[in-house]
């Protein structure tokens, strides 16, 4: 048995060999780092074997171009997997979107000082024959990176380990219907006309809500990021409205999982506007001022360790752009999963001048 590293677990004996991937200088100099030039890519690893990769860590530095979060790519591939199991901009799959770096700290994902330069992930990564990352940088400067990749090397697989995947989208903008505004109420118990005709206005089967994920095959769904940018002052600021529901095995009407708003898929409560960091959620961005709390760019996560959400044959996560999806925004996320092989194709990766943040 593949032991995990739960402090009740560390004592105990454990199969495998530590290895490790990393950027050394081969020359014995202090050069420790790989020089990626413009629309060039880097194989991180290319692990033959079983095994699984335990932790994650690279730096980069980017002289001229601060949106290198997004405009460098991260591919992970198993086995002999034709397509990417992993495919995200390397500063989202790392916990925070907009092309934003700054300290975090959750169970599964770090960005970590200097000012959140430092990434790192946790999650275990299976694979029964191979392992190969790779780096696109697809700015037009170059770009140096450093890192380490440490993995466990195993005589054989287990059979049951599923395979490790992450997945970005973004629309952007939702498509939103609403007009009108939303009074400066609760007042008195009373609330607004159009409030009142907003929260009428019925979702009855989720076909217009922002898709997260959807996979096929048998796996289990362990969390997201989402980000979200109020570009413009729009006629309700506040996002959280929007439900998460989760289609599970097919399911028509209603979902399996069907909650209650944004900020409560998110742990959070009452129009959240602070900054908040635990293992398994937070708000990372807000960017909200007095006058307009809820302006600009907003990112947070959620990860289902504890609870994962298991599905047999398909898995469809998606969440409400405002009530009864009202609102036209900026929307972007990153989807962790664990799944079998062969994995649904993705949708296409949008080309790197539709994944950069509206600017401020």
């Amino acid at each position: 048995m593949i032991l995990g590293s739960s402090l009740a677990d560390l004592a105990r004996a454990r199969q495998g060999r530590r290895r490790r991937a990393s950027s050394w200088d081969r020359t014995g100099g202090n050069a420790d780092f790989l020089g990626i030039g413009a629309g060039q890519t880097a194989t991180l690893c290319d692990i033959e074997g079983a095994g699984i990769i335990r932790h994650i860590w690279c730096t980069m530095a980017a002289p001229g171009n601060p949106l290198y979060a997004r405009t460098t790519m991260l591919r992970m591939y198993w086995d002999d997997a034709p397509t990417p199991c992993v495919e995200a901009p390397i500063g989202d799959s790392f916990g925070i979107g907009h092309a934003i770096v700054k300290n975090f700290v959750s169970l599964p994902l770090t960005m970590s000082p200097q000012d959140g330069r430092g990434f790192n992930c946790f999650f275990p990564m299976p694979f029964a024959r191979r392992a190969r990352i790779e780096v696109t940088n697809e700015a037009h400067s170059g770009m140096i990176f450093y890192y380490y990749v440490d993995y466990e090397e195993h005589d054989r697989p287990e059979d049951d380990l599923l395979r490790f995947h992450a997945q970005w989208r973004r629309e952007n903008p939702t498509q939103g219907w609403g007009e009108g505004r939303f009074d400066d109420d609760i007042e008195g118990g009373q609330i607004g006309e159009y409030r009142r005709r907003v929260w009428a206005t019925p979702n009855l089967d989720g076909k217009a809500n922002y898709v997260i994920l959807e996979a096929e095959g048998r796996g289990h769904y362990v969390g997201c990021n989402l980000n979200i940018d109020c570009f413009s002052r729009q006629k309700n600021d506040w996002y959280g409205e929007g439900d998460d529901m989760i289609f599970i095995d097919g399911d028509i009407w209603p979902p399996t999982l069907h909650g209650t708003g944004t900020e409560d898929y998110f742990n959070t409560a009452f129009c959240p506007r602070q900054e908040y960091n635990a293992p398994y959620h937070g708000v990372t961005v807000y960017s909200g001022t007095p006058d307009w709390p809820w302006k600009g760019k907003n990112s947070m996560y959620r990860f289902h360790i504890e609870d994962p959400i298991m599905f047999e044959r398909s898995i469809r996560v998606t969440i409400e752009h405002g009530h009864a999806n009202n609102l036209s925004n900026d929307y972007s996320s990153t989807a962790y999963w664990y799944q079998t092989e062969p994995h649904a194709p993705f949708p296409p990766m949008l080309p790197v001048a539709e994944r950069l943040p509206r600017p401020d």
